[in-house]
């Protein structure tokens, strides 16, 4: 079984289940259970201790980001206690005056928020979630908003985790090569179009649309899908409290994390063992290709805690007993998130996607390798193939982390093939994670939009793949127009998806208008 296409088998019968059952949880764990059994040769005992084996190894390896978790799901309990979530929610409501610009609001926070997509996609639904609430934004569309402005977002900023990680894939001055890709990574940033569109242009099909319906008529916000929806207490909230208790501590945040991603790439080599107080990056770009994201957020993280409930202590707007409280509050709000999570590396670990047990990351390295495809179908093919092994394992990382060295090394370190290879392939990684039900991103914008884990990802694929479709062919004419050059090459592939693009929205209004008047006839 290691090795072959079989490897696959264990995410793509946790995804069936999970779309047939709407059973997250026993979905991925069943996953994880047959991918054990496949490895051992069907002994169950040993099948089981493979499972428990890969699992531990897996939550070891994620501890900071857990860790990150836990005290992202503080901090949020401390800003609803404060009242600073509560103020900003009225002065949005405020100044706020249409559901576009709710949702414009929260796209702008999302593609703010770019330091890492876990921090953006917990942040800005606990944020924003209030203010779309009193606009009857179903919490499906919430959700994919989100989700579309959280990994689109980091794999396109120079300073971030994402950014960081393929750096680290990338030969040379790995920083310079993922620069060079942005202006070519179609689907990352056609997204962000689609995103900002839908908040001023009513182009909704699909179920989406009849979620968004059920939610003006009703001002039901889960559309009438309740189920596995976490049901939250309420949290009492201080009625004296301001903006600035909101603003102030996600700046602080903010600042913590990029502060902590310097401080571990600079002074930690994460591929030999631990050397502390021995610089290892000259300056702060070195920095962050050299970081730890997980390590970083985790950092970061605590001492932002610290300060923020120093601050609110001096502001008197939390008492000591309320944050001691909002400790477990926090910790007892992530525990979906984190089960989830937790099921979403065992699958991906079973797998083999960067090598060992199943071995899938074998697979793809030997298939590529011996493939006899034209060079200029290159960029499209590992679009492709990067989505679906994206969305087969759930990791984006993982997947360009197989893919990227094969591009490099079947087009060589330069060229606008190769950028354009590259670049396709951190596209179709991120289209992949982004309607993958086992992605970790998936799933946090899931429980930062309180929306159903399985409605959202029927809600934004079609979304997303509209997306990925044009993003596809646009890649086919940059293929056969990289001979020309990196500037008039991508001059022409814009050209082609903004057309596509813009058909595409005429064309579904149309259906949709058509629609309505059958309807009304």
């Amino acid at each position: 079984m290691e090795g072959t296409f079989w490897a696959f088998l264990p995410a793509i019968i946790a995804i069936v289940l999970a779309l047939v059952t709407k059973q997250v949880y026993i979905s991925l764990f069943f996953g994880i259970l047959v991918g054990a059994l496949m490895y051992t040769g069907g002994d169950v005992l040993n099948g089981l201790f493979t499972l428990y084996d890969v699992m531990s190894k897996k939550v070891g390896e994620n501890v900071p980001i857990i860790v990150f978790l836990v005290v992202l799901g503080i901090l949020v309990i401390l800003m609803q206690k404060s009242g600073g979530a509560k103020a900003y929610g009225d002065w949005a409501s405020r100044n706020i005056k249409s559901k576009g610009g709710a949702l414009a609001a929260t796209a702008g926070l999302g593609c703010l928020i770019f330091v890492d997509d876990y921090f953006n996609c917990l942040t800005v639904g606990s944020v924003m979630r209030p203010v779309t609430d009193r606009f009857k934004v179903s919490r499906s569309k919430l959700a994919y908003i989100i989700d579309a402005t959280a990994a689109p977002v980091c794999i396109i900023a120079p300073i971030s985790s994402w950014a960081a990680a393929v750096a680290g894939e990338l030969s040379g001055d790995g920083i310079m090569v993922f620069i060079s890709t942005i202006p070519f990574n179609i689907y990352a940033i056609l997204t962000l179009v689609m995103v900002f569109a839908l908040c001023f242009i009513k182009f909704d099909f699909g179920r989406m649309k009849k979620n968004d319906m059920i939610t003006f008529t009703t001002g039901d916000v889960h559309s009438g899908i309740t189920e596995d929806v976490e049901k939250k207490d309420e949290v009492l909230t201080n009625p004296k409290g301001k903006v600035r208790h909101l603003i102030i501590p996600v700046v602080v945040l903010i600042l913590c994390c990029i502060g902590g991603m310097i401080y571990t790439g600079y002074f930690f080599d994460w591929d030999a063992e631990l050397i502390t107080n021995v610089p290892q990056s000259s300056n702060v770009i070195e920095a962050f290709s050299n970081c730890s994201a997980g390590h970083s957020l985790a950092i970061g993280s605590t001492i932002a805690l610290i300060i923020i409930a120093a601050y609110y202590m001096i502001a008197k707007v939390v008492s000591f007993k309320d944050m001691m409280n909002s400790i477990s509050e926090g910790f007892k709000a992530m525990v979906p998130a984190i089960l989830i999570l937790t099921f979403a590396w065992s699958i991906s670990g079973i797998m083999g996607a960067k090598g060992g047990y199943l071995d899938a990351q074998a697979f793809v390295q030997n298939n590529l390798a011996n493939s006899n495809f034209p060079t200029a179908l290159f960029p499209v093919i590992f679009f492709i193939l990067a989505g679906v092994i994206a969305f087969s394992t759930g990791t984006s990382w993982g997947t360009f982390g197989v893919l990227v060295p094969i591009a490099v090394t079947l087009l060589g370190g330069e060229g606008t093939l190769t950028i354009m290879t590259v670049s396709a392939t951190l596209g179709g990684a991120v289209f992949g994670d982004h309607v993958s039900p086992i992605s970790d991103t998936t799933i946090l914008a899931s429980a930062g939009a309180q929306c159903n884990h399985v409605e959202h990802v029927n809600t934004q694929l079609p979304y997303a793949a509209v997306v990925a479709g044009i993003a596809a062919v646009t890649y086919i004419v940059g293929g056969v127009c990289a001979t020309l050059g990196s500037v008039l090459s991508g001059i022409i592939m814009w050209a082609v998806a903004l057309v596509l693009f813009v058909g595409t929205v005429i064309l579904i209004k149309f259906l949709n208008k058509k629609k309505e008047n059958a309807a009304h006839q």
